[in-house]
């Protein structure tokens, strides 16, 4: 085996998993506090920050964790919660939106001040502001990468996360 097993990129992914796992676990609870799950919330934040807070379902699974099947269960729940709902795309009779509701809005602006308390104490603040803008911009280069359908349906990509 010639295999190095002290490569650098090995630790890297390494730690990329594990600083998002250890971050998601530290989010996952405070959602739970708005009955929210984390994926809930994404889908919420990526309507909020989204032109006319819609967006396609397919541009949704390519901004989430979520297949195109998923996404469509988690609108399902989050429908029946009133967060969210469907609209017709008026182009594309086999498409649809997601909109968020005002319900979802209340939600999200629920749930923000403590994420935004939490990111900063387990990510954002725990870097100078020049390293965390350098990771925002690494971020972005990796995630265009492999990602490329990330900020489908966004006006701005640039404030896309």
């Amino acid at each position: 085996m010639n295999t190095d097993l002290d490569d650098p990129r090995l630790t890297a992914v390494g730690l990329l998993a594990e600083a998002y796992t250890g971050l998601m676990n530290r989010l996952a609870a405070q959602f739970e506090e708005h009955r929210l799950s984390t994926v809930e919330f994404e889908v919420l934040m990526r309507l909020a920050r989204s032109p006319g807070h819609r967006l396609r379902m397919t541009d949704l699974a390519g901004q989430t964790t979520l297949s195109t099947s998923g996404v469509t269960r988690v609108v399902d729940r989050m429908e029946r919660d009133g967060l969210v709902r469907r609209e017709a795309c008026p182009s594309d009779r086999r498409s649809s939106y997601a909109v968020i509701t005002e319900v979802g809005q209340e939600r999200l602006a629920q749930v923000l001040p403590g994420h935004l308390e939490l990111v900063q104490r387990w990510y954002a603040g725990l870097l100078p502001q020049d390293r965390f803008d350098q990771l925002l911009d690494s971020l972005r280069t990796i995630r265009d990468a492999v990602n490329p359908c990330a900020t489908a349906g966004s006006a701005e990509t640039v404030t896309q996360a």
